[in-house]
């Protein structure tokens, strides 16, 4: 075996056994500054989920306040809140994960967004999110990475 390929299986196993970055519990989640700045799941978000995320009535269901170009094919978008086209120009990635993790602490308690990674998502939840979160910390950081794909043109 070459020195460079030793090297390399040396790298592997170390990453191999690296323990895993744990997934920031709800209640450990600080907005500061209208940032969320580190990630709060093990994984880094993957923008086609996030799509997905983003368009299922029955997880973000986001859709229902905002238009999205990307996603014109899907019907009833809504427009009580602003268009997603371009957000990723008008926010950074910190402020993106803030606002999704818990859009009350970056807009104030009388945004009707609520909070996706939060344990206080308001008072008009549906029965089976009340203490729970709406979205796992892994779609979060999905949800972001979408978002961070829709630039303006």
């Amino acid at each position: 075996m070459n020195r460079a390929f030793k090297q390399s299986l040396a790298l592997i196993a170390v990453f191999a056994t690296a323990p895993a970055i744990a997934e920031t519990r709800p209640g450990d989640v600080k907005v500061d500054d209208m940032m969320v700045a580190e990630p709060i799941a093990e994984e880094r978000g993957d923008p086609a989920e996030g799509r997905k995320v983003f368009a299922d009535r029955g997880l973000g269901n986001c859709l229902a306040c905002h238009v999205n170009a990307d996603l014109k094919g899907e019907l009833f978008q809504g427009n009580v809140g602003p268009a997603m086209d371009g957000v990723a120009g008008r926010w950074e990635p910190a402020q993106l994960r803030a606002i999704v993790v818990n859009a009350k602490k970056v807009f104030g308690d009388q945004t009707i967004m609520p909070g996706f990674y939060t344990l206080d998502v308001g008072v008009d939840v549906a029965e089976k999110f009340k203490g729970k979160t709406i979205l796992s910390a892994q779609q979060v950081e999905d949800v972001v990475a979408y978002l961070e794909t829709l630039k303006s043109e």
